[in-house]
């Protein structure tokens, strides 16, 4: 007897194993197919511009299945909707998030250029803060040494020379507004900057420039002579080379404006000469 109800107790155990693991098996594939709905009408509320919608679909997909292979690509989704709307503060939060949850994803550099973006896009001009301006740089110059081999490092170093071209034009902006009041050292700091960080810019010429015709000012001829044989041998065909030129021999100017007034009247006779024939 003993031994019957121990075999009725050992059946009894499988069957109840079997059919836990039954369940088990259909839960998860209840699971998984939650996780896939979930993400295709992200994917469907993105393609109808309902972003918010799609940006909380692709973070229930996280929410339902964390280990799953779509969870950290649902979260770059999600920064992803809210960036093509413009809600760049939520896109950079989701990609923060995104960093920490997901430090070996293999989209990495993704998110890194996503960061990026998103501080470039809120560049407004030279005269604004430069808060945005230099997190985006920090962001593309990071991706650029650490995933160098990527398409998205060669449009991040594109984006940098933009980036320099907006600090060169902000320091010149500044040095600018400190010559017309005079205030010499500040201004010969801003144009400093533009020498040293910014010389592949389109505004070294006119940095250069202007470190002559302050020294000069100043009476400090050599140290004007330095930044004016560095502009005449980089740029000899610029007009700020010219202009520093003249600040050093007058006759330049004088024998420059003779020589245009000859041309002038040479054209003056010509064109006399030509209605006689008439």
């Amino acid at each position: 007897m003993r031994v019957v109800l121990i075999l009725l107790l050992f059946i009894l155990a499988i069957s109840c194993s079997k059919e836990d693991k039954k369940i088990s098996v259909v839960t998860k594939k209840s699971l998984d197919l939650q996780v896939r709905e979930a993400y295709s009408e992200g994917l469907k509320a993105l393609d109808q511009g309902d972003v918010l919608f799609a940006a909380r679909k692709f973070n229930e997909v996280e929410i339902l299945y964390p280990q799953s292979d779509l969870a950290p690509k649902s979260s770059l989704m999600a920064a992803y909707s809210y960036y093509i709307q413009d809600y760049y503060e939520d896109c950079i939060m989701e990609l923060n998030r995104f960093l920490n949850i997901y430090p070996k994803d293999k989209n990495l550099d993704y998110a890194y250029y996503m960061l990026g973006i998103a501080y470039y896009e809120q560049i407004v001009d030279e005269k604004k803060d430069t808060f945005s301006i230099l997190k985006a740089k920090s962001y593309f110059e990071y991706l650029i040494q650490n995933y160098p081999n990527t398409e998205y490092s060669i449009d991040a170093d594109f984006k940098i020379e933009l980036i320099n071209d907006v600090l060169a034009a902000k320091e010149l902006y500044i040095g600018r507004y400190y010559v017309d009041r005079k205030k010499w050292i500040p201004a010969i700091n801003r144009f400093k900057n533009v020498v040293d960080d910014y010389d592949t810019t389109i505004y070294i010429e006119e940095a250069l420039y202007r470190l002559v015709e302050i020294y000069y000012l100043l009476g400090l001829k050599d140290e004007s002579k330095k930044y004016a044989n560095l502009l005449g041998y980089n740029y000899q065909s610029s007009k700020w080379y010219e202009n520093s030129y003249v600040l050093f021999d007058k006759k330049y100017q004088k024998n420059n404006l003779d020589k245009s007034n000859k041309k002038s009247n040479l054209r003056k006779k010509l064109k006399n000469f030509l209605n006689l024939d008439e």
